[in-house]
């Protein structure tokens, strides 16, 4: 009798992948509303009429590809990740404390574990986020703050969100930002970009410290918004980020989204800089004598946002305690694309941010900006070079995947498959290190992939782009007519931001 390697295998408790209902925005659940979660599936049994389908086609091909060094290495992974270490005494190693030197290759299980747990988180901010043009609601969060993560069937994790994030959408990026087509919209110049979440006592105690998290969102769909780039780097203090070194610069319309603002418009009369500096400061002093980190993550453009707050809250001098502390941060950024000069690199560098950026070597966006200099250039070449606005080099350690590597994957040539952010986080499950087969370590499903992709091979009978509102929304009010259901308003900010920028010395006059 055939065995799955989802039972045999992995100590984890079942749970279903099959569409669980929700409340587009907090609250009771209506029957007539269904969406699949966004967490990490780990079961023993898939249950849906076509994930059995899958369940039976996954385990015939285990039992086909993996040989017994195969299983072992699994049940490796596993027992070092269960039994011989504890996250709390390794966090810093994983954090990157040591830029993550011998962990990689091979690829260490807690570090592919912790990786996979951020970006899920990132994860989080397209299955929130309300693309649809027909909504009223489009550009929004489909959740208010204090249900965000239990919506998403994500209350596992332990965090909560203690802030949402906004951005003006009157830069220059219109394939990023969403508009709805209706003229009465929840705002019409704002766009909701991502949150600030917190671990709780419990997570906090298995993390060994207070894990402060921001999660960036970036674009899950179209990749135009590469061509939307000014790919112009101008120097960082000319947006009022300070910065002792002017030759400093990063690309021009990742600095305008991170500090443009619209004084008329709720959600975006502060900068998204504005919202992520008063947020960390109070969050810091709020946990002030506990152990703390900060953990920025972001995939696609988001990536760019990651690396951009993580130089701001250091060079800023936000990560720094009054008791002079020095609370780490560290951006684990998927799909990014370059951000600044070579300038930038070293400052960042120098300000102790640690950054692993996950790719795809398919993927184009990490490619870019910088296609003809960049760090790949020889370094004689790079410093007649490093004066250019387009000269750029990336930070950090790459963490190289390749979706030919995964028999699950279609050999296909879509660059948008090849930069769907499921489809990282399926890699790094089946990734053990270089020239080592692969093989899904902790049985992550692997249908999420389809999620919003058309990348899973056909005989595994998950359609494409399955993941969708039932009724694309619509709800049947009680006189029979369907409408689009209203949605609580969305807190903008804080009342106490404009304290804390006070005492940042960022005063505006809201």
């Amino acid at each position: 009798m055939a065995i799955s390697i989802y039972s045999t295998l992995l100590p984890f408790p079942k749970l279903s992948v099959s569409s669980r209902k929700y409340h587009p925005f907090g609250g009771s659940n209506p029957s007539n509303l269904t969406i699949p979660t966004t967490s990490t599936v780990r079961t023993k049994a898939l249950h849906s009429k076509t994930s059995d389908s899958l369940t039976s086609i996954i385990t015939e091909l285990e039992k086909e590809s993996l040989n017994k060094d195969d299983q072992n290495q699994r049940q490796e992974d596993i027992n070092t990740t269960h039994d011989e270490r504890r996250l709390s005494d390794v966090w810093r190693e994983l954090h990157g404390q040591d830029d993550w030197v011998g962990l990689l290759d091979p690829m260490d299980p807690l570090l592919r574990s912790e990786l996979i747990r951020y970006g899920e988180m990132a994860q989080a901010c397209y299955d929130a986020f309300d693309f649809d043009p027909f909504s009223k609601y489009c550009g929004s969060c489909r959740f208010v703050h204090r249900s965000f993560f239990p919506s998403l069937g994500m209350a596992h994790h332990g965090y909560y969100v203690s802030r949402y994030l906004f951005a003006t959408s009157n830069i220059n990026l219109p394939n990023f930002f969403k508009k709805s087509r209706w003229p009465k919209v929840w705002s019409k110049n704002a766009n909701w970009i991502g949150y600030v979440a917190v671990s709780d006592d419990e997570t906090t105690a298995r993390l060994g410290r207070r894990d402060i998290s921001i999660a960036w969102r970036g674009t899950v769909t179209r990749l135009e918004w590469i061509v939307d780039l000014m790919d112009f780097l101008k120097p960082i203090s000319g947006n009022k980020i300070p910065c002792p070194d002017p030759t400093v610069k990063v690309e021009s319309g990742f600095l305008d989204l991170y500090t443009d603002k619209d004084e008329t418009c709720r959600y975006s009369t502060f900068s998204a800089r504005e919202q992520i500096l008063t947020e960390i400061k109070r969050l810091v002093e709020k946990y002030s004598g506990e152990e703390l980190s900060i953990t920025i993550t972001g995939h696609s453009l988001g990536s760019a946002l990651a690396i951009l707050s993580a130089y701001d809250i250091t060079e800023t001098g936000l990560n720094v305690t009054a008791d002079g502390q020095v609370v780490p941060v560290s951006v684990l950024s998927f799909a990014g694309p370059r951000v600044g000069n070579v300038r930038f690199k070293e400052r960042l560098e120098s300000l102790g941010v640690k950054v692993l950026r996950v790719v795809n070597v398919h993927d184009v966006v990490p490619k870019s900006p910088g296609l003809f200099f960049n760090e790949h250039v020889a370094p004689r070449l790079m410093k007649l070079a490093e004066g250019l606005p387009w000269s750029y080099s990336h930070v950090g350690v790459q963490l190289e995947l390749d979706h030919k590597n995964s028999p699950f994957l279609k050999q296909t040539s879509d660059p948008v498959c090849a930069h769907n952010l499921e489809a990282h986080l399926h890699l790094l499950d089946g990734y053990h290190g270089k020239g080592h087969r692969f093989v899904l370590a902790s049985g992550r499903d692997p249908a999420l992939v389809n999620k919003a992709s058309d990348f899973l091979k056909d005989h595994y009978l998950v359609p494409p782009y399955w993941r969708q509102d039932e009724n694309k929304g619509m709800v049947r009010s009680k006189d029979g007519r369907w409408i689009q259901p209203e949605r609580p308003k969305l807190d903008d900010h804080p009342e106490d931001t404009h304290h804390h920028l006070k005492q940042l010395g960022l005063f505006s006059d809201h």
